[in-house]
């Protein structure tokens, strides 16, 4: 029987070769929002792995919307000119398909590195004043951020615009839009980030205002050859905050207006957050959504081994899988599953002789390149 994982799937204009998606990891190595050596030799090694769909770390649309000082940007020339380099070398290795993340990390930007313990830094020592929907901190004892002003909206709105087009001209496959992890669309989701009383606070419709306004800038800055998606976290994982019932009302909404995937995450606004880690831990939540809407669903959160995938997508729970921090571990992991599944990825040539006598069907017919 055929591996449910390993057949192709549309995301809009775009077809992954299967079903598996290495999601975006932020590394904290770009310089001055610029991608550096770290990932030509990071993106490399992931391009080879034989997944349907690479996509890039969250990307800041603008310097004060990066996580860190260390985050990739996409917001100046110099930015564009060095992803160029990189998606050069990619291209040049791999037909895996590309994506970016595009991100702003509001309430939580200026922050330090993780290794440096992930704390605020403040404009004195170094960092920026972060904008956010309202004037809350995320943690007792951080200072509060800029409640964002009309004015501010609308140049994020077209700082998205702007980043999209960069995107489109550096021959990305996909967008995908992050309204996750406590991040600014996620703020503004949320009702523990977002206090706002004019017509981007209060009610659901009002806190889908501007996630909306977002989408509809990008996917015309995209035009009609990229697949536009979404990162989502469904749930707060809090009383009282976003919950699966709002996001269903939101991918309704997406899915009517054209969204072509839908990358579904949980939790990260608040620390208050009570997660029940385990195997698969977000799936159910990937699969309230797959049955409200028509374009397809990816699962992701601790999504470990062959079975468990292929399992997932199997039974209809979802119509691909991500993985990220297992990826970093196993960069070969499609070429395990495959050997276990009875799959197929693409992989150089130059490894295909790294496979055990009797299984060429993984790479195709391997047999003229064993010596």
């Amino acid at each position: 029987m055929t591996s449910r994982l390993f057949t192709p799937l549309e995301i809009g204009p775009v077809t992954m070769a299967n079903r598996i998606m290495i999601a975006p990891m932020c590394q904290y190595s770009a310089i001055e929002g610029s991608a550096s050596s770290w990932h030509t030799v990071h993106l490399g090694s992931l391009a080879l792995s034989g997944s349907g769909l690479l996509c890039l770390e969250a990307t800041g649309v603008s310097a004060e919307g990066r996580i860190t000082h260390g985050c990739l940007g996409l917001y100046s020339d110099q930015n564009e000119a060095a992803l160029a380099q990189v998606l050069a070398h990619l291209r040049a290795v791999s037909p895996i398909r590309l994506a970016i993340q595009l991100s702003h990390a509001g309430r939580k930007s200026s922050s330090r590195a993780p290794w440096e313990g992930g704390t605020l830094i403040s404009p004195e020592d170094g960092g920026w004043l972060p904008l956010a929907p309202s004037a809350v901190a995320q943690r007792d004892g951080e200072a509060p951020p800029r409640a964002m002003t009309a004015q501010d909206i609308t140049k994020l709105v077209d700082d998205f615009a702007r980043s999209a087009a960069r995107a489109r001209r550096l021959g990305f496959d996909a967008v995908e839009l992050h309204m996750a992890h406590g991040y600014l669309l996620h703020q503004f989701l949320s009702p523990l980030a977002n206090q706002r009383e004019d017509e981007y606070g209060g009610s659901l419709e009002n806190r889908m205002r501007l996630p909306l306004r977002v989408f509809d800038a990008v996917q015309q800055a995209c035009g009609p050859d990229m697949a536009v998606g979404i990162r989502l976290s469904a749930k707060d994982w809090v009383e009282g905050g976003w919950d699966v019932e709002q996001s269903i009302v939101l991918c309704r909404e997406l899915d009517r207006r054209g969204c072509h995937f839908f990358d579904i995450s949980s939790g990260g606004v608040s620390p208050a957050q009570q997660i029940p880690v385990g195997p698969g831990y977000q799936v159910h939540l990937a699969e309230a959504i797959k049955r409200e809407v028509k374009a397809p669903v990816i699962a992701v959160g601790l999504i470990t081994e062959a079975a468990q995938a292929e399992a997932i997508v199997a039974d209809g729970r979802a119509d691909a899988i991500a993985m990220a921090r297992g990826m970093l571990l196993d960069p070969r992991w499609p070429w395990r599953a495959a050997l276990e599944l009875g799959g197929t990825v693409t992989a150089p040539k130059q490894y295909w002789r790294s496979l055990p006598a009797g299984t060429s069907k993984v790479f195709g017919d391997i047999r003229s390149a064993q010596r």
